[in-house]
């Protein structure tokens, strides 16, 4: 009886994870084709930041970076030194993004009294760009690099700057 019951159970518990992992992996994300995009040269790949379409797409932006993960000590800020272009899809009225870098790395050069290291991703500048949830942002990378973004939301509130009378 016990185990019929904890069988019950769990065959309860798979069903239930697999239909909710399913319904979270199909939420208002699309894969979009990017097929009119250039295909990345040799070294290089194509990433692709997907976001939803909303009402309030004119009220977001998007920051990305650009960087990799790195063995760096704990005492000193790093960054990756590289640049990022824009540049037309000729055609189609669209952008894309070229990231370009020799892979070096600045940091502050305080001096580390511990020797610890530390796994960081390390990054270049962030770039932000208008949210439109219709269209993906396409960058293209070195291989070995990733990109990592925010979605930033302005609320609805508008607030209003005091005035100084001068003197």
């Amino acid at each position: 009886m016990r185990t019929i019951s904890g069988q019950i159970t769990k065959l309860f518990l798979i069903t239930f994870f697999t239909i909710t992992s399913m319904a979270v992996g199909q939420s208002s994300f699309k894969k979009v084709d990017t097929s009119i995009y250039p295909k990345p040269e040799k070294g290089f790949k194509q990433m692709v930041i997907e976001v939803p379409h909303s009402a309030n797409d004119s009220n977001k932006k998007i920051e990305f970076v650009i960087g990799k993960w790195m063995e760096v000590d704990t005492c000193n800020k790093h960054g990756l030194v590289g640049s990022i272009e824009k540049k037309d899809l000729k055609g189609w009225g669209y952008s894309y993004y070229d990231f370009k870098t020799d892979g070096g790395v600045i940091s502050t050069r305080m001096a580390c009294f511990e020797s610890s290291t530390v796994r960081k991703f390390i990054s270049s500048q962030p770039q932000t760009v208008r949210y439109n949830g219709k269209l993906p942002i396409v960058i293209y990378v070195p291989e070995g690099y990733e990109v990592q973004f925010k979605i930033f939301k302005a609320e609805d509130d508008v607030y209003h700057a005091s005035e100084v009378k001068q003197k």
